[in-house]
């Protein structure tokens, strides 16, 4: 399993619209602690990583460029919503830019936010996660 992968959600289509789900069952094992989501983004977001944190993020509305390093390498990604995500199996730096300006990124985390948890130099992450 990749630290990282791109995921395609369930949509279903009819007269009515589009209803996407996620069953969390279907793509983690671990406990959901927090949902937030960004609108109306400007400049690029990310540039951290989070210890211990695996997370979901789902491109809601709009389009969205990514890349997260998982220690070894940068993966790239290109989200358009709202089927696109992002699943984050374990730990890894990440970077969102390129954001449309209808753009909704949605993200559910196996952690609460705790401000000591968060690493913000690349470096200082690849010596943590490869020791």
């Amino acid at each position: 399993m990749a630290k990282a992968e791109q995921i395609k959600l369930k949509t279903h289509k009819d007269d009515r619209g589009n209803l996407t789900v996620v069953e969390f069952k279907d793509y983690f094992d671990w406990e959901a602690k927090r949902v937030y989501y960004l609108t109306d983004v400007t400049l690029p977001r990310g540039g951290h990583a989070v210890k211990h944190e695996k997370k979901l993020y789902i491109c809601q509305k709009g389009t969205v460029k990514a890349r997260l390093h998982d220690g070894v390498q940068w993966i790239d990604f290109s989200l358009q919503g709202p089927d696109d995500a992002i699943l984050m199996n374990e730990m890894c730096f990440r970077d969102f830019y390129d954001f449309s300006p209808d753009a909704v990124l949605m993200a559910i985390s196996s952690v609460n936010y705790v401000p000591e948890d968060y690493i913000y130099d690349l470096n200082e992450f690849i010596k943590y996660v490869n020791v």
